[in-house]
């Protein structure tokens, strides 16, 4: 049995993290791309929400590179506005 994926409300609630720029790259893609993506896709956003917030961050700034492909493209959309 497939498990129902989170609100958007729920998600922008995650979205809120303790860093101004981080909440502005997420909330933004929550509201500009989570709604256009895949399935899978939608899925690892939700993942991605798990990670702590200063390797996001990490991420979304371009000073870390991540290991896996899925994340790393899923991080260049969010770079990308």
């Amino acid at each position: 049995m497939q498990q129902q994926p989170p609100s958007i409300e729920k998600l922008r609630w995650q979205c809120r993290r303790g860093m101004l720029e981080l909440d502005f790259v997420l909330r933004g893609f929550l509201d500009n791309h989570y709604p256009t993506l895949s399935a899978d896709d939608q899925a690892l956003f939700v993942k991605i929400l798990d990670y702590q917030d200063q390797l996001l961050l990490d991420w979304v700034m371009g000073h870390v590179v991540p290991s896996d492909a899925a994340i790393r493209r899923l991080v260049a959309l969010m770079q990308n506005g």
